[in-house]
């Protein structure tokens, strides 16, 4: 039995629900989903990448890149062969109230227009004040050092600078630029990582995710120390197999050997 599909975020609806070619329209209407319609709209309009467009829509880079393919290609028989466009339909739920915050582009608006005492993100001087949700990449208690491939996340709700709630959830599989948009739907605003890639820095970006990378040890020690102000990370971290060679398996991810191939 196939797994059922994820259901993928759009920010709106489409004004237009339909394009026809000048003069006759030959054969039947090809159908342009809504899903498909906002891959494009956030690919070639917005010029955002496909690791961008996966966090925004809630699915991972590889569907994105399946439903663009599947886009281009029906956009192309429209024009080409001279059929009429519908757009309509498709596996997709439409951003709104709760679910708006959680929307990158959506969440960069609403934090342009809000007022300062209404922002969640709340660290200043490295005293946390308000409210803050911290996710640490996690293993055994320890800050697992591989982003791309973290199986867990230790989840913290702090108020006023003290953690009042915390809990272990697993990623089920999702990895890369997908981990952005797992954090981002628990209304994570902050990470603690230990190595991570540059496309995945960019997918927390987009996120609206305050990154703490290149860090190591305990867990909850590690959110005492941001929590206090003194944290040591390292705001370059990176981790980038590809570009140079290793001996014997280990592999330099930030400041941490991981012991992987890939990181991003």
């Amino acid at each position: 039995m196939p797994r059922p599909q994820r259901c993928r975020r759009i920010c709106c609806e489409p004004e237009t629900d339909g394009f026809v070619p000048e003069g006759k329209a030959d054969g039947t209407p090809i159908v342009l989903t809504l899903d498909e319609y906002e891959v494009i709209r956030l690919v070639d309009l917005e010029k955002k990448t496909h690791e961008q467009c996966a966090v925004q829509m809630d699915i991972s880079r590889s569907t994105v890149q399946e439903i663009y393919e599947s886009a281009r290609e029906k956009i192309a028989a429209c024009i080409v062969h001279g059929r009429k466009l519908l757009i309509a339909g498709g596996n997709y739920r439409v951003c709104g109230e709760q679910e708006e915050r959680r929307c990158a582009f959506c969440w960069k608006q609403n934090q342009e227009a809000a007022l300062p005492e209404k922002s969640t993100h709340l660290i200043k001087n490295g005293k946390g004040e308000g409210t803050m949700k911290l996710a640490v990449t996690y293993e055994n208690g320890q800050i697992f050092q591989h982003f791309g491939h973290t199986a867990q996340f230790k989840i913290y709700e702090v108020e006023n600078g003290a953690v009042v709630k915390s809990e272990v959830v697993d990623t089920n599989g999702s990895g890369h630029g997908a981990l952005a948009g797992f954090l981002m739907q628990r209304g994570v605003d902050t990470l603690i990582c230990g190595g991570i890639g540059g496309g995945a820095q960019m997918a927390l970006a987009e996120a609206g995710i305050k990154l703490y990378g290149g860090v190591s040890g305990d867990a909850d020690e590690a959110v005492k120390a941001l929590l206090a102000g003194n944290l040591g990370y390292d705001p370059d971290v990176h981790c980038n197999h590809h570009d140079h060679e290793h001996g014997e398996g280990a592999h330099a991810c930030g400041n941490h050997g991981c012991g992987e191939h890939s990181c991003h």
